[in-house]
């Protein structure tokens, strides 16, 4: 069944924690304006390690959101502090509140639940108890290890803040994660099971593990560590790896008429989406790029868009070699002709590459490029790859009211996932 013929779900509620910090409007600034979140690591030693750069969260706590209708969690049980919270969850948590309080909704909101994306979940915490037991013999390891660490916890924490009772699930598929969590979000609200579901994704993987096992990998930038402003350049002929990042973006989700009655804002719909499989190896792509091809050309034709409806393109962009001009190719050949005039830009060339989350950052970059009617750019792009030969809206953003947007997700393990956005 195409998406369009069952009742449209729309973006009510939008939350933030980016590398710049807290709340969508500051997100939102530095993005459209082409500001690069990438820096130099100082909160643990990385003067050995290959990379030295990224774009981790600057510090937050719960209290940089205001409080909710309802809300008990400023009592002492439902506080945040190190016992309780991954790093994940926090960040999860902070922008989950603030895309509930955008919504206009209340704590503890019948019929409603969680479903959101995170590859890492609480792996800080894992890194660091495990140095504890390995190196301090278990003196300092506590008993909260294993539960604030589980990625299943990340949402459970969310549920707990806004006391909702239904569906409170996490999906792990890698990159693609939050995509496909805010696919299945969509497809439990058209079905009818739920009335309101926070979706998205959150990940804090800049840790010395996740650093030192990419830098072997060579997945990540290494030529940069002197000017970390440049080292996420998707799409540029200079792009040696992708820049590891952090956040949460946060979404909530709901029917259209509920919404309208509620009389809520809508800042765009989820018209379509899909997800496939190369079935081809654990990190690399397929070459051929043809199941990436069938995941566009799927969320396109279940949204019921034309290709020439679709006026602009948040790349998954992740500003390695391979990848980017796959990619490229791929959107080449979904659109056709009409590809040369399509704008399309990669929010990770600001904000890195920030795991699981990097779908929802995507849909939330595409949503409020689809509300405020400008397109962000893809920074560093300075000498563009002949093999990425499209329009990325290199360095400057550029006003734009497009119809209908196109995100893009691929990940480890072969998956590809795509979300067709339409405005309001």
């Amino acid at each position: 069944m195409r998406h369009s013929a069952v009742p449209r779900i729309v973006i009510s509620g939008i939350g933030v924690v980016s590398p710049f910090g807290s709340g969508r409007e500051r997100f939102w600034e530095h993005v459209s304006h082409g500001c690069s979140g990438t820096r130099a690591i100082t909160h643990f030693d990385a003067s050995e390690f290959a990379c030295r750069v990224a774009a981790p969260v600057t510090p937050v706590t719960i209290d940089d959101v205001p409080a909710l209708d309802g809300d008990d969690i400023w009592d002492p049980e439902y506080r945040a502090d190190p016992k309780r919270y991954s790093r994940a969850a926090l960040i999860g948590v902070i922008a989950a509140r603030e895309a509930w309080a955008d919504a206009g909704l209340r704590v503890g909101e019948p019929n409603a639940g969680v479903v959101i994306g995170s590859g890492g979940g609480g792996i800080d915490v894992g890194e660091r108890q495990y140095y504890d037991f390995f190196v301090e013999r278990g003196k300092k390891v506590t008993p909260y290890a294993i539960p604030v660490s589980i990625v299943g916890m990340v949402s459970s924490e969310i549920s707990i803040s806004l006391r909702l009772h239904g569906i409170s699930h996490v999906l792990s598929c890698g990159c693609t994660s939050s995509t496909d969590a805010i696919g299945y979000s969509a497809a439990l609200l058209r079905a009818g099971e739920v009335d309101a579901i926070v979706s998205g994704g959150t990940d804090a993987c800049v840790t010395p593990g996740m650093i030192f096992g990419f830098s072997r990998m060579r997945a990540v930038s290494m030529a940069y560590n002197e000017r970390p402003a440049e080292a996420s350049r998707p799409f540029d002929k200079g792009r040696d790896g992708f820049v590891l990042g952090e956040g949460a973006w946060m979404i909530v989700l709901e029917r259209e008429d509920r919404a309208r009655a509620r009389g809520a804002r809508a800042y765009a719909s989820i018209d379509g989406y899909a997800s496939t499989c190369d079935a081809y190896h654990r990190v690399r792509m397929a070459p051929d790029g043809e199941e990436i091809v069938r995941a566009m050309a799927l969320a396109l034709d279940r949204a019921g868009r034309a290709r020439e409806a679709i006026g602009y393109v948040n790349y998954h962009g992740t500003s390695t070699v391979l990848n980017d001009a796959v990619e490229s190719r791929c959107v080449r050949q979904v659109f056709g002709d009409y590809a040369d005039r399509l704008a399309g830009s990669s929010v990770k060339s600001m904000i890195g590459h920030p795991q699981g989350a990097s779908g929802a950052a995507g849909v939330v970059t595409a949503a409020l490029a689809l509300s405020r009617e400008f397109l962000p750019p893809t920074i560093n792009l300075r000498d563009a790859d002949p093999a990425c030969d499209l329009d990325f809206i290199p360095n400057e953003g550029r006003r734009g009211a497009v119809e209908a947007a196109l995100c893009n997700c691929l990940g480890f393990g072969s998956k590809n996932s795509a979300i067709v956005l339409g405005r309001i």
